[in-house]
């Protein structure tokens, strides 16, 4: 099957329990909760989106015809020599994501991480399953490594998903205008409840991708 990739490029990982790892981030075009205009924004599975996911014009971006394609589009942005690691995210990869592509990555040796809205389950294969769990959406992917809430969601309070097989509960503010409240809110959660770690959007605050 063809791959719409709207960006792929080399860069550390921003957030979450690898942030600030070297890491090939492979954005997927398209996603099930939002088109991606502003003009359905409001009316959205995920209102609060900050990502262009739309189309195949991006940094690295284009239509692939096969996993194997894709792949050695990847394997050619990464010039270091420890073992490839790649995050697939958009978006919502998981649209897309399939065993061929799983199966063409270990081929070459990358160790395979997903994030995801955990709306359609995960293909068996990948290494590291990040859920973002937005609003009322239902998870099919109810177990990982680690679930990166969006907070506040007044719709998606953290207590909902304590009881989900992951190994790491973080809480990730807001961005936008109330990033500065929302961050706030986030640490107060995590000092009462330390379950959960804050996770910050680090690649923003040293100005890279």
């Amino acid at each position: 099957m063809p791959y719409a990739v709207k960006e792929a490029f080399k860069t550390l990982q921003g957030e979450g329990v690898h942030a600030g790892r070297a890491a090939i981030f492979c954005r997927f075009a398209g996603c099930n909760l939002w088109s991606g205009r502003e003009a359905d924004r409001q009316k959205a599975g995920c209102n609060f989106c900050d990502t262009d996911f739309i189309g195949v014009d991006g940094e690295g971006g284009g239509l692939f015809p096969d996993a194997a394609t894709l792949v050695r589009h990847l394997s050619s942005l990464w010039d270091a020599a420890a073992a490839p690691f790649v995050v697939l995210t958009g978006g919502e990869p998981m649209l897309q994501v399939d065993a061929a592509l799983i199966a063409a990555l270990q081929q070459e040796r990358f160790e395979i991480a997903i994030e995801t809205n955990g709306t359609i389950a995960a293909t068996a294969g990948i290494d590291w399953i990040c859920v973002s769990p937005k609003g009322t959406a239902p998870l099919a992917q109810a177990q990982g490594d680690e679930l990166k809430l969006i907070y506040p969601q007044l719709d998606a309070p953290p207590e909902r998903f304590e009881t989900l097989d992951f190994k790491h509960f973080l809480l990730q503010p807001m961005d936008g205008a109330e990033i500065v409240r929302n961050t706030k809110l986030a640490i107060d959660y995590c000092l009462a409840h330390p379950r959960w770690r804050l996770s910050t959007q680090m690649h923003k605050m040293i100005g890279v991708k």
